[in-house]
């Protein structure tokens, strides 16, 4: 009969098994700052399209925090002045294609 392993490194021998912390993550372990707080912004103004479109990607589809870097508050500001810009159509709903 066959012996059954019980080691599960060898099924990957490309693969180490102890790895750093940053590694698991999938990335280095600093983190963007905001732009708004950097330059002391109140409030997210939804007329500033060309501020907006730094936190929309091609498709049209709003950035998420951890990819734009903007913080729990400027993040949410900017969702909701997306939003307001497409609806008087300063921005598209959808990108190009």
């Amino acid at each position: 009969m066959a012996e059954k392993k019980s080691d599960r490194s060898s099924s990957s021998p490309g693969r180490k098994r102890n790895a750093s912390a940053s590694s698991k993550t999938g990335g280095p372990g600093r983190r963007k700052s905001c732009f708004f707080c950097k330059s002391k912004v109140d409030e997210v103004d939804y007329k500033n399209v060309n501020e907006l479109r730094r936190y929309v990607s091609e498709k049209g589809k709003i950035r998420n925090r951890r990819i734009s870097g903007a913080c729990r508050r400027h993040q949410r500001q900017v969702a909701v002045a997306v939003k307001r810009a497409r609806e008087i159509a300063l921005l598209p709903y959808v990108g190009d294609k």
